[in-house]
């Protein structure tokens, strides 16, 4: 189990340094190319000058959540906040910043605030707002919904999506994702693959990813090869870690390294280069390897651990309780972080996670909480089996 967090410091989210070489926090490097480091340098000028422009702030803070979703990077949520921080805590905020606040909020899985901050954008008074700012919105807070197991309120999201005027590719396949988990495989399936084979505005990788996850929970024999094409066709950091999840369910760890140790490139090999959730497979991938290196692997991932436990993250519970599971081999501290992970998420890897943590600790009263989720959304996994 990881170590108890120290004492916080009264206003503080993280330790604060006593003296000018304390660690406060490991972090993942990455090397940049030159046109990179000129952006970074050009918005590190405009940030401390105090940039109140809010156009400029919302392509700032755009800017830095699309690298979050590319590398995994958690200073990127801190540099989209950044952008945002002049309107942060106004109770009254244009709607693209709000909307990005709300984007920020859930990336760090601060799910109620974020639903909070987009059922105020979503108001029926608001009759002036941007019609993409609405639909982003929407499919946004659909997201969240689902996370959390609120699938019937998610849905009515979508559906308006998906319905004229805006009849958006986006609310169809968030209406398939939705069917897909909720018994209707077969639709889903079939939805998918006209997407897929149709010229949306949907991006290519999204629908690849939510095929192969529908595979895998179907017992699907293409589940593997979709997800490949998914991180072929996206190449981002979500899409790398589903394939590797496969992987390692699959008994390939040798394999799940190599993609993990693909994300670093030749020009950083370090472990210091990768984002906390790829860390923990590569660190998953070496125990199952017998990897020399795995102790090295896993001191480096518990330290990570440690450090989003001191500051107050919500956002690792799945990583810990993995942490506990498969690396450490201890059962019963799984369960209970999963346990906890369970009230605030539901999505299919919470469940096969709280699954697996309650047999593995002969926890079978454990199970019931998925059990009665499934039974009352008629949620199908073949995962699962038999439950």
């Amino acid at each position: 189990m990881l170590a108890a967090p120290a004492a916080p410091r009264v206003g503080t989210t993280l330790p604060i340094p006593l003296q000018d070489d304390d660690v406060v926090e490991r972090l993942p490097t990455r090397l940049l190319d030159g046109a990179e480091r000129a952006r970074r340098r050009l918005e590190q000028r405009s940030l401390r000058g105090g940039d109140n422009d809010p156009r400029n702030a919302a392509s700032g803070a755009r800017r830095a959540i699309d690298r979050y979703r590319r590398f995994g990077d958690p200073r990127d949520l801190g540099a989209a906040q950044a952008w945002l921080r002049p309107w942060w805590s106004e109770p009254e905020i244009a709607p693209p910043l709000r909307l990005l606040k709300a984007i920020v909020l859930q990336s760090r899985h601060e799910f109620d605030a974020a639903v909070f901050e987009l059922d105020k954008l979503l108001a029926p008074r608001n009759t002036t707002v941007d019609e993409q700012v609405l639909q982003q919105a929407l499919l946004t807070r659909a997201g969240i919904l689902q996370i959390v197991g609120r699938w019937r309120d998610a849905r009515r999201d979508c559906a308006r999506l998906a319905a004229p005027p805006w009849s958006l590719p986006h609310g169809v396949a968030c209406l398939a994702e939705l069917d897909g988990l909720s018994g209707r495989e077969t639709a889903a399936q079939q939805q998918f693959e006209a997407l897929d084979r149709s010229a949306t505005s949907l991006p290519p990788g999204w629908i690849a990813l939510l095929r192969a996850e529908l595979a895998e929970r179907s017992g699907a024999a293409n589940a593997g090869a979709l997800y490949v094409r998914a991180l072929r066709l996206s190449g981002d950091v979500y899409s790398r870690i589903a394939l590797v999840d496969w992987l390692l369910a699959h008994g390939r760890a040798a394999d799940a390294a190599r993609i993990v140790r693909e994300f670093q490139g030749d020009a950083d090999p370090s472990i210091e280069s990768l984002p906390d959730s790829l860390l923990l497979r590569l660190a998953i991938a070496a125990r199952n390897a017998r990897d020399p290196e795995a102790d090295s692997i896993a001191s480096a991932l518990q330290k990570r651990l440690e450090d989003a436990q001191l500051r107050g993250d919500v956002s690792h519970g799945r990583e810990r309780a993995r942490y506990a599971l498969d690396v450490r081999d201890d059962p019963r501290a799984a369960l209970m972080i999963a346990s906890e992970n369970w009230q605030r998420q539901k999505e299919p890897a919470d469940a096969l996670l709280l699954v697996r943590a309650a047999r593995a600790a002969r926890r079978i009263d454990a199970l019931e909480p998925v059990k009665r989720f499934a039974r009352e959304r008629n949620y199908r996994d073949t995962r699962l089996n038999p439950l």
